[in-house]
């Protein structure tokens, strides 16, 4: 028996398929398995990036750990035979709830990086949110996801959606370029993200002093940027000149050759270049709630605002004209000890002036499974991102990895659905959550 493309609004025949083949498939659909597979294929310190957290893990568990605090309330008899996960973000429909998360430095996972994941998105109709830290320059990820075919194809949905991720560099200069550069390349949304002004303390990482992008890894959108490239070869031709006198002193003393020569020069260019980069978007020079005029003044898009833990944060969202926000911490990255996002988006959504607002909320942090889809729908979530799960995805099977991983947890949360007796989106609520928190928690 031949099965289709997954399509709306069957999310659920995946598994069918799965089952039908039978042949295992290439990955597992266990989600706790493509994390340890991950490490198993990629380099130690490559993974630690990817998997690390703040200081001793504690908000990463939290994340976790919170979705174990609400439980479902399944319910039966309720003809959902056919379920419609398809949700409506800023006028466009899409056919589910998911979307791909800002991850940048995907070139460490795989060598296709954001290209790969574009293409996959695109594929499954799940909108995909680029990374101004991207190892693949915008323009060449945009080409690739506009040509990328579509399974999930239905005149009744939008076609493939791209956002842009905005790390905010100081230099607003640099901020207008790559605003304009987005939407010449077609990005619809803009995702600004706002709590990694100051990278994290990960000792993982600074445990075998690895930084990507000391290495150029994640620099392809500044490198390419006109306005950063003028700036910066000016700044860097003093420095550069010292450098290329002592290295030329060096190589003539170890009698080496001009080839070393050369590359000790391109390595050390490359070095002040990337580190002017980050210099730029991970600054330490924190924005105010006033700095985002220049954001709406310069895009005509959406705006959303990514990093929101609090009630007054998301007023304050409110306040300044924000589309929409994105109830996340960054995975456990940045802040140790902080309150789980699942908490946050619970105490956000309850909110009374929240909810009489016209704000999309969005939620990203901790999530695994389909369940853990579905709780932040059942919360208040308009939409739900995914992100290292698909990275694992990505460092496992490319392309096909990423694919694998979005409709296992597509597929996953379709058929949760029907067992929890619910057919649609707008049926998912705090009703069929028990609120009460579990012992241990």
């Amino acid at each position: 028996m031949q099965f289709q493309e997954p399509c709306y609004p069957s999310w659920a025949g995946y598994q069918t398929r799965i089952y039908s083949s039978l042949l295992p498939p290439k990955l597992s659909t266990d989600s706790s398995r493509w994390e340890s597979e991950a490490l198993a294929c990629m380099p130690s310190r490559n993974y630690n990036y990817i998997y690390g957290a703040a200081g001793q893990g504690r908000t990463q568990r939290a994340n976790l750990d919170a979705f174990s605090r609400y439980r479902f309330i399944p319910h039966v008899l309720s003809g959902a035979t056919v379920r419609d996960l398809s949700v409506t973000l800023f006028g466009k429909k899409f056919p589910s709830p998911i979307l791909v998360s800002p991850i940048g430095v995907q070139s460490i996972a795989h060598p296709q990086a954001e290209v790969a994941s574009a293409r996959a998105a695109a594929k499954l109709n799940v909108p995909f949110i680029l990374s101004t830290a991207s190892s693949t320059n915008m323009e060449t990820v945009a080409e690739a996801h506009a040509a990328a075919s579509i399974s999930v194809d239905n005149t009744e949905f939008t076609k493939p959606d791209r956002w842009y991720q905005l790390y905010w560099p100081k230099d607003d200069k640099l901020t207008v370029s790559l605003l304009r550069r987005a939407e010449v390349s077609g990005f619809s949304v803009l995702v600004v993200t706002l709590d990694t002004f100051s990278l994290g303390f990960r000792p993982a990482d600074l445990d075998q002093s690895y930084l990507p992008f000391i290495w150029g890894e994640g620099c392809a959108i500044g490198f390419n940027d006109p306005v950063f490239t003028e700036k910066y070869s000016k700044q860097l031709a003093g420095p550069m000149l010292s450098i290329f006198q002592k290295l030329k002193l060096l190589v003539k003393k170890s009698r080496g050759s001009i080839s070393l020569f050369f590359a000790l020069l391109w390595w050390h260019k490359k070095v002040f270049k990337s580190l002017a980069w980050i210099s730029e978007v991970f600054s330490g020079t924190h924005k105010t709630w006033e700095d985002l005029k220049l954001l709406r003044d310069c895009w005509n898009g959406p705006i959303v605002l990514k990093g929101i833990q609090s009630v007054e944060d998301a007023h304050l969202a409110i306040k300044h004209g924000m589309n929409g926000i994105v109830v996340s911490n960054h995975g456990g990255r940045q802040a140790d000890g902080a309150i789980a996002s699942l908490d946050a988006l619970e105490k956000i959504t309850a909110d009374e002036v929240v909810r009489k607002s016209n704000l999309t909320i969005m939620f990203d942090s901790g999530v695994r499974t389909g369940s853990d889809i579905l709780t932040a729908l059942a919360l208040g979530a308009k939409a739900v991102l995914i992100g290292r799960p698909y990275i694992y995805g990505l460092a496992l099977g490319g392309q096909e990895g990423v694919e694998h991983v979005l409709q296992c947890l597509l597929a996953d949360a379709d058929i949760t659905m029907a067992n929890l007796g619910r057919k649609n989106i707008a049926e998912l609520d705090r009703r069929i959550l028990n609120l009460e928190i579990v012992d241990g928690s």
